[in-house]
């Protein structure tokens, strides 16, 4: 048996001892939490930063691996969040008595033990355990090499409170940052029950084409804002401004304006704050020739085919022209990856058929995407955005971390046929 098998085998039976918590415990556990990272903030910040000395600052991933004062405490905000939740576990969905008097009931329950396969995302790692822990599961956690000083601090942390509470460090497991260990966490069936992978398309493609375990695919954000022939401009400029700039390395921030051809006198005007903030523009012909001589030309580029469905995670978004709502969405149809898509106009017509049609885990009128966020969301936090339809989709918080279980009660009774 391998080393991490065996400590795949203590987070199977750690999970057991979960259901024996009461939400009291679970809340003053997490409360401890957040208050043990703000107070250790430097000694995490300290070893966050010999990840990022590993790291080019122009590699877009940079963003994401980086810790600041001010994000660890926005971490402590949404673990003490997630402490105040409603605990999902013991929930009765459902109650019936059968004409042979069988008396049943459907209860939430935790999925068991949760595997996290992620990238460069530290701040992931607190998520993570704090929405597994709420919800009564352990979790397997597989971050990358690019964030192994701070995952490792961050979990010491993290098993230190709970040996704290008198309970089983093995709550939360930490495999080793290669990547041999991926695909003996993709083949644990009996001691994982359900795969989560956050990060790139590519790292999704690998877990979904190797994982022996069901999947639940968080996918990557390729996402479009279709600006039509009624949008106000000024809604258009704030908002486009906001999912393209606001954290670019993200998933849910913009990576394609689809403008209606109606309009394109306005586009200098409508991305002009983006030049502000050195935002390169690959625009196809009819959008790059109106752009020529109002926009930074350092800046734009004509598009290129494999610039529209592309994630860009930087300073750079794809500009298509399109001649009717119809043709937008299916643009969108075409290259969404199924997480968030927006609409700007003032026709309640095209606003509904937008969202009627378009087929993603969230989508938008007159907002900007970068809302797609467990927290903003009002869920506390988030363990990722799914993008798929099985199980769960959009942001995935407590409620999303539990299955059902019907609860059978009888007095004798035997089936007769």
């Amino acid at each position: 048996m391998s080393d991490l098998t065996e400590k795949l085998k203590n987070v199977r039976k750690a999970s057991r001892t979960l259901i024996n918590l009461t939400d009291e415990v679970i809340q003053k556990v997490l409360l401890n939490l957040a208050d043990t990272l703000v107070r250790e903030g430097d000694s995490i910040l300290s070893e966050n930063q010999k990840d990022l000395d590993k790291m080019d600052e122009s590699d877009p991933k940079y963003d994401r691996l980086k810790l600041t004062p001010e994000r660890l405490e926005g971490i402590a905000d949404d673990i003490r969040n997630v402490a105040k939740l409603e605990y999902p576990v013991e929930k009765i969905l459902e109650e019936k008595t059968l004409e042979n008097g069988l008396k049943l009931s459907k209860i939430t329950v935790p999925l068991g033990v949760i595997g996290i396969i992620y990238e460069a995302r530290p701040n992931v790692t607190f998520d993570v355990f704090s929405l597994c822990f709420k919800s009564g599961n352990a979790c397997v956690l597989k971050g990358g090499s690019d964030a192994e000083f701070s995952n490792t601090k961050i979990v010491q942390l993290i098993q230190s409170v709970l040996k704290k509470h008198q309970l089983d460090p093995n709550i939360i497991c930490l495999a080793p940052s290669e990547r041999e260990a991926v695909k003996e966490i993709l083949t644990a069936h009996d001691f994982i029950d359900v795969i989560i992978p956050r990060g790139s398309e590519k790292l999704i493609r690998f877990v979904r084409e190797n994982a022996k375990i069901p999947v639940i695919e968080t996918g990557a954000g390729i996402v479009h804002t279709y600006f039509d022939e009624t949008a106000d401009l000024e809604i258009g400029k704030k908002v486009i401004l906001n999912a393209k700039t606001r954290r670019p390395s993200v998933c849910n921030a913009l990576d394609t304006l689809i403008i209606h051809q109606s309009r394109l006198s306005d586009l200098p005007e409508l991305l002009a704050p983006l030049a502000e903030h050195k935002v390169e523009l690959f625009a196809d012909k009819t959008a790059f020739n109106q752009l020529k001589g109002n926009y930074d030309e350092s800046l734009l580029h004509p598009a290129q085919p494999d610039d529209f469905g592309k994630e860009f995670l930087s300073l750079k978004m794809s500009v298509k022209t399109v001649g009717s709502l119809e043709e937008a969405i299916n643009h969108i149809t075409k290259y969404s990856s199924k997480h968030s898509e927006a609409i700007l106009s003032e026709n309640p017509g095209n606003i509904e058929t937008f969202l009627r049609h378009v087929d993603a885990a969230c989508v938008y009128a007159n907002a900007s995407t970068a809302f797609t966020d467990g927290a903003q969301f009002g869920m506390g936090a988030e363990i990722g955005i799914s993008t798929r339809k099985l199980h769960a989709r959009g942001p995935m918080a407590l409620k999303e971390l539990t299955s059902y279980k019907w609860v059978v009660r009888g007095e004798g009774q035997v089936r007769q046929i």
